[in-house]
């Protein structure tokens, strides 16, 4: 995918990111994940236990972060899961609220609620559910929900603050959202910026930390929320496709720790991206502009994985 974003075209976005994720269904990677889903979840910080209970299937790789370490879902209570994927945070929501709880997941991909769906079967979870639909406009009813966890999702949403709009509409007063995110502490390249691949890799459509909490409380959640930031390229790995689409927008190749017998272009020190297909790619990219050259570790130093905690006034 090496097309470029051609002005704010919502749909097109919408489109190019639900037929990528519609593919990790059957793939079991993920744009925004590692081809060793338990690896990978264990380096967000998800437990062995949580990983092990859900099963085979729910856990895709997805994310970059654990929402629910931070988001203290009490039993009881409902919980609502923004982009559910293949249903593996909702499935540990389920084991949280017990059986006098309730948890929602909403996604745009109708195979990923496909397999979602198929998954709390196989687990008896009977008091979980997956509605197809947009983060920007809920299936959801007002004030009904404790709880929304989100993990690598809204970053994807090409309308950010309609998404916290609606989370703040469902929740109900003092209901806290917890999220794992991509952001920004400067503005990325014009070159990664547009890039669609960057995109459904989970980084051109970072926003800047400042702007997404500005976000938040412009839709009403507090003024003080819990917020801790890691590199996202440590969090996820360096085999991590979100490496790959990033340096590859840019016209660099990549692997932040090659092999000793590497024959790429890659060094683990910073230095100046060369024109060359990424990891490998049959591909070639196209070199960028001289005023878009730029070295690895300034998008290395600049995109952060996020956990965020805000409550409803």
């Amino acid at each position: 995918m090496t097309e470029k974003l051609a002005g704010d075209n919502d749909a097109a976005i919408r489109d190019a990111v639900r037929e990528a994720y519609a593919g990790r269904v059957v793939e079991g990677g993920s744009c925004c994940g590692s081809a060793d889903p338990v690896s990978a979840a264990e380096q967000m910080g998800y437990s062995k236990e949580d990983i092990d209970a859900v099963g085979e299937g729910a856990n895709l790789g997805l994310g970059c972060g654990a929402p629910l370490a931070m988001a203290a879902v009490n039993e009881g209570e409902t919980v609502l899961d923004l982009g559910s994927g293949a249903g593996f945070d909702a499935l540990i929501s389920w084991r949280a609220v017990g059986p006098t709880g309730r948890v929602i997941g909403v996604d745009m991909t109708p195979e990923m609620i496909a397999k979602a769906r198929e998954n709390a079967e196989r687990v008896g979870a009977g008091n979980v559910e997956f509605r197809e639909g947009l983060i920007e406009a809920l299936p959801v009813e007002d004030e009904s929900v404790d709880v929304i966890i989100s993990n690598c999702v809204i970053n994807l949403s090409p309308d950010k603050s309609a998404v916290f709009k609606e989370a703040y509409r469902v929740l109900r007063p003092g209901g806290r959202l917890a999220v794992s995110d991509i952001v920004l502490t400067k503005p990325l390249p014009a070159a990664v910026a547009k890039n669609l691949a960057a995109y459904v890799g989970c980084i051109a459509g970072a926003a800047l930390k400042d702007d997404y909490l500005a976000m938040m409380r412009d839709a009403g959640f507090d003024e003080e929320p819990r917020v801790e930031l890691k590199s996202a390229f440590k969090v996820l790995g360096g085999d991590d496709p979100m490496v790959g689409a990033a340096v590859d927008a840019i016209g660099g190749c990549c692997s932040p720790e090659p092999e000793p017998a590497s024959t790429g272009c890659c060094s683990p020190e910073p230095r100046q991206l060369e024109s060359s297909g990424c990891c490998g790619s049959d591909v070639p990219a196209e070199a960028p502009a001289a005023e878009e050259t730029m070295d690895l570790s300034e998008i290395v130093n600049s995109v952060f994985s996020a956990q965020i905690v805000v409550t409803k006034r």
